[in-house]
């Protein structure tokens, strides 16, 4: 068994190595899970199904960001119901005592596995892990496979109907009334890290998806992913590195922390990099799931609560 969250590709090799299976076989397994995803403006129009044909790690499903989702909601990437986990789960064959690693794509290195190894602990998967990195995976030489790949219908599993933790997260109502009372005097000083880059944080840059306005949730701190991982193997960065970034942006390991960014996917990578650097209570660490395309839809410049940089 795989001992951290985050695994480098060598502890995955070896765990894969020793996790000899067969059709018989009733022991649990690791089960590699590739979640790659793209931006909807990528420049080269690549898709998280497109580079999981191409390359992938051997015996490895595919977890679509996109399709795991609520389906009546207007927003991205709100979380599925616990029925519509549930049966993802079993379109892609995994089992509640399955071991799962996330991992992402070679080409942006650590981006949107963290998003779907939070999903999996939101519904109660007890254990998952998050592949540090796939871009490391394929340039150390550990082995890959491309083509079409299935689930054939007898390795569909029955994955039962889970719970949903209430405490990893945080809807819209409440995150209204978070920045209502951010400076006001008795306010809780809950603290807001946004991973959209400094320019959208700020409201200079514009938003991925046209029609939606940039800027910020009133009181959050602009916390780029990028600023996070190693800028050449993108790879999150050593948990003392973390810790000592927190630190700098005048963090308090004592006060709840809210994770946000455009959809839901990136402030799973905080949310990790807070994990990595064991900063803060595990209890005070929530995702705000609508995030910034919720956001900017549901309240207006005009009445306080999109704020633009100074």
């Amino acid at each position: 068994m795989l001992e951290s969250y985050i695994v480098t590709p060598k502890q995955l090799s070896d765990a894969l190595t020793k996790n000899i299976l067969t059709k018989i076989s009733t022991s649990p397994r690791i089960i590699p899970l590739c979640a790659a995803w793209f931006l909807p403006n990528d420049p080269k129009g690549r898709t998280g199904q497109q580079v999981f044909r191409e390359k992938r790690i051997p015996s490895a499903r595919f977890f679509d960001i996109d399709a795991v989702k609520d389906p009546e909601s207007p927003y991205p990437h709100m979380l599925p119901t616990v029925e519509g986990f549930a049966q993802a789960m079993q379109d892609i064959g995994i089992r509640k005592d399955d071991e799962i690693v996330v991992y992402d794509t070679h080409e942006l290195g650590l981006f949107s596995a963290p998003r779907a190894g939070w999903t999996l602990k939101v519904f109660g998967h007890p254990n998952v892990h998050v592949l540090n990195n796939f871009r490391l995976w394929v340039d150390q030489g550990y082995p890959t496979e491309s083509g079409d790949t299935a689930v054939a219908t007898e390795e569909k599993s029955h994955y039962p109907t889970p719970d949903i933790d209430p405490g990893k997260v945080v809807r819209f109502s409440e995150m209204k009334e978070i920045a209502k009372d951010f400076g006001k005097e008795g306010s809780e000083g809950i603290q807001i890290l946004d991973a959209r880059t400094r320019g959208r944080w700020a409201g200079i840059e514009p938003e991925p998806r046209p029609g939606l306005p940039s800027g910020h949730i009133p009181g959050s701190t602009s916390m780029p992913m990028a600023d996070l991982l190693d800028p050449e193997s993108k790879t999150l960065l050593p948990g003392d590195k973390l810790r000592e970034i927190f630190v700098n942006k005048g963090l308090d390991p004592s006060k709840a922390i809210i994770s946000c960014c455009g959809t839901g996917v990136t402030a799973a990578v905080i949310d990790a990099a807070l994990s990595e650097a064991d900063f803060g209570e595990p209890t005070d660490r929530r995702l705000y799931d609508g995030s910034w395309t919720e956001w900017a839809q549901r309240v207006s410049e005009a009445d306080g609560l999109i704020k633009k940089a100074q």
